[in-house]
This record gives structure tokens, C-alpha cells and sequence, in this order.
């Protein structure tokens, strides 16, 4: 019995999975060369094999929000192809638990000789949709791809996002346990790309269970519960959202950037240490919450971004700002020099423990000199208690009663 109520709780599970593929040294286009190739049996000079992913277990609970992220060519996109079965794994196993639903390779079943009216319905009939139902949610499926005055042009007339677009319309429609979505599908404009998002947050309240491959940490940040990373085809990174956003940023840092510091790494401070912060203090008072961080130049830099985070004890990102969203300008800093700047926000946090982190990067966000986790911890006391992240002063309008 406890087997099973685990299982229950388990959406999907991979356990020991690899995939790897053979890349051919030649290309054959002859009947003599595939012949002559067939008879090489065991020589290992025709191929070689490249391991796209090596050993790699995690498990998905059952309405959980998961993401999966890496760079290209890190195995993320084999793995969700595995999971979709368009993919078969070399070994290793992949147990689901529930119907699923892949938004990955959406229109594969598209007729471009066909319109894009005559395409829902072809497309809605292979996602196992009867006519009926399709004639039923064809207005709202157009509505939502805003492609009213092109339905009854030929598919072949359409842009490429044109197409995802109306394969995302009809997609959203099935009905499953468990969806694949690939952050290819936030195309067109931002204010479809809004759409495709707002949907995201609607799965998000309706608890289903959604793998999310992307390169957004926003996009991570605000959907997921728990994430993994992957790298040359092995996880290197998984729980926490903010721990694998981090490592994310800092992957891309390290490839980018010359290390200046000769301080050690280690999980707490990243960074290539061109900037760095060496005291950061935090004052609170009832009505609100002072943050001082100073920092220092290590190696000229062009007009750096600072930035804090406020995280919950349980590491929850609660409220984040830097100097490009706020539109205040820096200088270039040159070795040697300070700079101190401070940070206050209305103390709308409720009775509780929290830490900071503070960081410094390049205009483009692209090298970060510095970010330090838990550069400060400080304590909000106040009267009474909330299951809320945040208590902010409330007034009570008058009360009547009839």
C-alpha cells in the first residue's frame, strides 16, 4: 500500500536515463556507399557517438510547476523528447503516471496545402477531438490565436509563427494530466506573448503538472517550484528555483568573463570580481527597511547595475530592484574607488527572518562582477501573526448589517 500512495504522488519518473547519437563521418547518397557501409560491421571510424544525456534521474510530483534549463546542446530539449516519446532512451527508465499532452514539435501534423480553418479541425482530430467538439471551441481557438483573417488562406502562406501560433490555439485545448511545454511557444508580439503566459499562470493555480524547458530564469522564477539544470548532459544543479537560476547566470558568467578575484568560489559569492561588495547593513523600523551596500572597484568597469533580493526564510525571492529598473544612472568606476548606495522600501513584511543578497553587473546583464547570497540577515518584529509574506497596514472601511 505505501508503494502505490507513492506512486500516486509521482507524475513522472526517470531514473538512470541516456541518449546518445551516432553522427556519421560521411554523407552516403549512393546504393554502393550504404552497401559498403553495411558490411563494416563493427568499425567504429564510419561514426562517431555523441552522449547527449549520461545517467540522468529526477522526479516531477504530481501538479508541481518544473523547469528544465541549460544552454543549447546540454541534452534539455532530448530529454523533453524522451518524455514525449518522440525519443527513445538508450537506457534507463521513464515511468508517467497520467495522460500527457506535448507542446513540442506543434503543427508536425499540418497540411500545408490545406487552409487554416480545414488545419484545426485535421489537428484537433489527431489530438483525439471529435468534429463536434471541434466545431464547439473553433471560435475560441481562432480568438486566442488572433489569426481571424487568415484562416481561410493555405497554411503555406503563413509565417513560421504563424503557424506555432495556431498549433498553440488548438493545443491548450486537450485535456491531460501532465503538459510539455517548450519556451518556443511565446511567439508573435508581446501582447500574445502575454497570452501564452497568462496561461502558463492559469495551469500554475490549476495545479497541473508542467515541464517547462526554457533559458528564462524570470520565466523560472515566477512559474516553477523546483528545477533542474543540465550541462553536457548531466544534471548539475536541481531543488530550489533561486539555486538553479543562480547557477544558470553563473554558467554563462564563467564562459564570458576573466576571473579578477583570487578569492575562492564557493556557493555563497560568484562573480568575475571586478566589483565587489564588502559590507551591506540593513535598518528597520516599523515604517520601513533601509539597505546600505558599499562596494568596491577591483578593475575599471564601464557603468555597473546594482541590485538587492529579499528572500523569505524558506528562500523565496520576495522583492528584488536594481538601478536600471529604478532609472538611476552610475559612472565608470576605476580601481580603488567606493561606491556605497542605499536601498529603502515600505516595511511590509510580516513577523519573520530574512536575508539578502546583493549584486553588481554590466549594463547588457550579461557579466556580473559580483553577487553575494546572504550578505546580510535581518529580523521584522511585529505584533500578532499571519500565514502572509507580507503585513501592511490596514484600515477597515464601516461594517453594516441589514
Amino acid at each position: 500500500m505505501p508503494d502505490t500512495v507513492k506512486d500516486t504522488e509521482v507524475a513522472i519518473s526517470v531514473s538512470n536515463v541516456s541518449k546518445s547519437f551516432k553522427l556519421p563521418h560521411e554523407k552516403l547518397t549512393s546504393i554502393k556507399g550504404l552497401l559498403i557501409n553495411t558490411f563494416r560491421r563493427g568499425s567504429k571510424s564510419t561514426y562517431d557517438i555523441q552522449q547527449v544525456l549520461d545517467d540522468v534521474s529526477f522526479e516531477v510530483k504530481q501538479g508541481e510547476f518544473f523547469g528544465i534549463v541549460g544552454r543549447n546542446g546540454s541534452g534539455k530539449s532530448t530529454m523533453l523528447k524522451l518524455l514525449a516519446g518522440i525519443y527513445t532512451q538508450d537506457s534507463g527508465g521513464i515511468d508517467i503516471h497520467g495522460s500527457l499532452t506535448p507542446f513540442i514539435e506543434l503543427g508536425v501534423g499540418f497540411n500545408q496545402e490545406l487552409t487554416g480553418r480545414e488545419n484545426v479541425f485535421l489537428n484537433g482530430s489527431l489530438l483525439g477531438f471529435s468534429r463536434a467538439e471541434m466545431l464547439a471551441m473553433y471560435d475560441d481557438i481562432v480568438l486566442f490565436s488572433e489569426l481571424e483573417r487568415f484562416m481561410d488562406q493555405k497554411l503555406k502562406n503563413y509565417s513560421s509563427g504563424m503557424q506555432v501560433r495556431l498549433a498553440f490555439s488548438i493545443a491548450i485545448k486537450a485535456q491531460s494530466d501532465i503538459l510539455l511545454i517548450d519556451e518556443v511557444l511565446a511567439v508573435g508580439d508581446a501582447a500574445f506573448q502575454k497570452k501564452c503566459y497568462d496561461y502558463f499562470m492559469k495551469l500554475k493555480r490549476e495545479k497541473k503538472t508542467v515541464i517547462l524547458v526554457t533559458h528564462d530564469m524570470s520565466a523560472v522564477r515566477l512559474y516553477c517550484d523546483s528545477a533542474i539544470m543540465i550541462d553536457k548532459g548531466k544534471i548539475v544543479q536541481s531543488g530550489k528555483i533561486e539555486r538553479v537560476a543562480q547557477a544558470y547566470q553563473r554558467l554563462f558568467n564563467d564562459e564570458i568573463a576573466e576571473t579578477v578575484s583570487g578569492e575562492p568560489d564557493d556557493q555563497k559569492r560568484w562573480g568575475t570580481g571586478k566589483v565587489r561588495a564588502k559590507k551591506v547593513d540593513v535598518k528597520v523600523t516599523a515604517e520601513n527597511i533601509k539597505i546600505t551596500a558599499n562596494y568596491t572597484c577591483v578593475k575599471a568597469v564601464d557603468a555597473p547595475v546594482f541590485g538587492f533580493n529579499v528572500y523569505s526564510p524558506r528562500g523565496m525571492n520576495l522583492l528584488e530592484g536594481n538601478t536600471i529598473r529604478e532609472k538611476v544612472e552610475t559612472k565608470p568606476l576605476k580601481p580603488g574607488e567606493n561606491v556605497t548606495i542605499t536601498w529603502q522600501f515600505p516595511n511590509v513584511l510580516a513577523s519573520d527572518t530574512y536575508n539578502i543578497s546583493v549584486s553588481t553587473c554590466d549594463l547588457g546583464i550579461h557579466e556580473f562582477y559580483d553577487w553575494l547570497n546572504e550578505a546580510a540577515t535581518f529580523i521584522v518584529p511585529k505584533d500578532g501573526s499571519t500565514a502572509a509574506f507580507i503585513d501592511p497596514p490596514l484600515q477597515v472601511g464601516k461594517i453594516t448589517y441589514s
